[in-house]
């Protein structure tokens, strides 16, 4: 996709539902509500997916952003959330072994619960932006800038594009995904949720979510890893037995790499903390746990080809008072 290089952008991360928080956030970055959209003079805002599910307002963050969309205020990628959406309402194809593209498991359920009961009573709009989540590209390649939910794989990427080239998939194309293993299934889970590795001598471990898994994810652009430990990048922190092991010739194989050579580059999807910063002089996460009171967080870009710290502009997400 062409943009515009001589407009700023305002790369923004995982709102899931914190409606009343993007509001404060656009406030701060000079954004005004004119016509019903949230518009710049100057400025575009860029969002990294995954609106939906968990939070207070989803319903109404989900409209914000498309109004915004809809006018040409903003552009908005897929993340997995929208995916999971997508494919919880999909038939899965014959003989893939499954009644629904994501299965309705009690987790599944967990999960895209509170979507789905915030749109119960407005079952016309959710078919809308059930048909927009197809609009959303699962990249953006700006030229001076990249925008993906979880990782930029340029291989999977080129050969997206031959196939989709604006990025946007079709209903086939989520189908297909149902089958593991399957290009669609490796494409999806690779952008969207990024690269992973399994843990060594079938150890197992239980995430703060309470979720058991025998894997973990990791970074893409890690330069020259030796150990475990410095290619984990997840909220939760390896097993100390683990993170000082030393990773094998084939595990650096399978690693992929971001080089320092390559323009800037924006994730969501990996729940941070602490203060928002590059994580290297051209990548950025911008997901820091809105949803779990963390920040909303964005990065306000010009031209520079590396980060600047200074850029990052966020608000905290606020707890609702106690009752009394």
């Amino acid at each position: 996709m062409q943009l515009d290089p001589s407009r700023g952008y305002d790369l923004i991360g995982d709102v899931h539902g914190c409606a009343n928080t993007l509001v404060r956030l656009l406030e701060r970055m000079g954004y005004r509500r004119q016509d019903g959209v949230w518009r710049h003079p100057q400025r575009m805002a860029i969002f990294l997916g995954d609106l939906i599910d968990r939070g207070p307002r989803i319903r109404e963050a989900v409209h914000l952003v498309h109004d915004m969309v809809r006018a040409g205020e903003a552009l908005c990628i897929m993340g997995n959330h929208e995916f999971n959406a997508l494919g919880w309402m999909t038939p899965a194809p014959p003989g893939s072994g499954r009644t629904f593209v994501r299965e309705h498991t009690a987790r599944h359920e967990r999960l895209i619960g509170e979507t789905l009961r915030q749109f119960e009573a407005y079952p016309d709009e959710w078919r809308d932006m059930l048909a927009w989540f197809y609009e959303m590209p699962l990249f953006l390649d700006a030229g001076h800038f990249r925008v993906v939910h979880a990782c930029w794989d340029e291989d999977m990427i080129a050969s997206l594009r031959q196939q989709f080239p604006d990025g946007c998939i079709d209903e086939h194309f989520l189908q297909a995904s149902a089958v593991p293993g399957s290009y669609a299934c490796t494409v999806l889970d690779r952008l969207l949720r990024g690269t992973d590795m399994r843990l060594p001598g079938g150890l197992t471990m239980t995430s703060s979510d309470g979720f058991t898994r025998s894997f973990f994810r990791t970074k893409f652009w890690a330069g020259n890893p030796l150990t475990y430990g410095d290619v984990q990048f997840q909220p939760d922190p390896l097993p100390e037995q683990v993170a000082c092991m030393p990773l094998s010739a084939e595990d650096k194989a399978r690693l992929l790499t971001y080089g320092p050579e390559l323009p800037p580059l924006f994730v969501g999807h990996y729940w941070r903390s602490g203060t928002p910063a590059p994580i290297c002089p051209n990548i950025a996460c911008l997901d820091y746990s809105a949803v779990m009171y963390g920040k909303l967080v964005a990065y306000r870009l010009d031209q520079e080809t590396r980060l600047d710290p200074a850029k990052f502009v966020w608000v905290e997400v606020e707890k609702p008072e106690p009752l009394q």
